[in-house]
This record gives C-alpha cells, structure tokens and sequence, in this order.
C-alpha cells in the first residue's frame, strides 16, 4: 500500500510539473500576442532565438531568420497590416501542447483576429518549437504557419 501512495505522489508531483510548463508556453504565448498587435517587434524578438526558420504553405513562407534584428524587423510592422484589415486584437489559444523531451515544446496555436468590438473576424494557426536555452529560457525556434482564414460576415 506505501508503494501505491508514494508512486500517486510522483505522478503528482509530474502532473504539476508539467501544468507548470504548460502555464509557461501559455505565459509566453499570450505575450507575444500583445507585443504583435502592439507593433513591438523588439519585445516580440525576445521570445525568438536565432538561428530560427519560417515555413508554410506558399514558398514565400520559407525563411531562414538568421539574427534578432531581422525577427523585430518582421514584427515592428505587424500592428499597421493587422489594423489595415481591422485587426485589433488577438489571443493564444493553445489547440495541442507535445512536450518532446524536458526541453523542447511543440505547440499548436490558433490566433483568432479580433476586431475592436472584440468580435472574431477571421484567424490564423500556427505550429511552433519551443526550446528551453541554457538559462532555462523557452525561446521559438521554428514556426509552421498553417494559414489564415476570414470568418463570413453575418447578414
């Protein structure tokens, strides 16, 4: 029976673990989401480590993003195109979470657009590798973008 209890207590102690590095990606997630429709592409660089790569579907989606100035780059434009289509907003919502090994995260994210109203106006997914550095830091690595979709406006 002692046995019992301590191996509930590891398996405990495990799922809390995990919950713990779910709430980080989730954290970390929802902070980018700011920095993007915020247009800082500084804060949202901080969450990417280099060397990293960009793929999706269309060719022009295959890119090699070699240094930290070339993802702030990318991002400082980002609030401009997003309000051009009436994007004010956005959140992470985490379709599935992998953890591969204690250091690598695969996470499937859909980015619902938000309007000013708060109304979703279409949305995007994406798939992204986490890897945690040296200092225990989870930084992106690769991002798989899936595509955008616009939701049909009501009549």
């Amino acid at each position: 029976m002692r046995q019992s209890h301590t191996t509930e207590a590891r398996i405990g102690k495990r799922a809390v673990a995990m919950a713990e590095k779910d709430s980080r990606i989730q954290n970390l997630l929802d902070q980018l989401a700011k920095a993007l429709t915020a247009g800082d592409g500084r804060t949202a660089a901080s969450f990417w480590r280099t060397p990293a790569f960009v793929i999706g579907d269309e060719h022009e989606h295959e890119q090699v993003v070699a240094s930290q100035q070339e993802v702030e780059q990318f991002f400082s434009g980002s609030k401009e195109q997003y309000n051009q289509r009436g994007i004010t907003d956005t959140r992470a919502d985490i379709q599935r979470l992998d953890w591969i090994t204690d250091r690598i995260a695969l996470v499937e994210v859909r980015w619902p657009y938000l309007d000013a109203k708060g109304n979703e106006v279409g949305e995007e997914t994406s798939t992204y590798l986490f890897k945690r550095d040296d200092t225990g830091e989870l930084r992106l690595r690769l991002a798989i973008m899936h595509g955008a979709a616009e939701t049909p406006k009501q009549h």
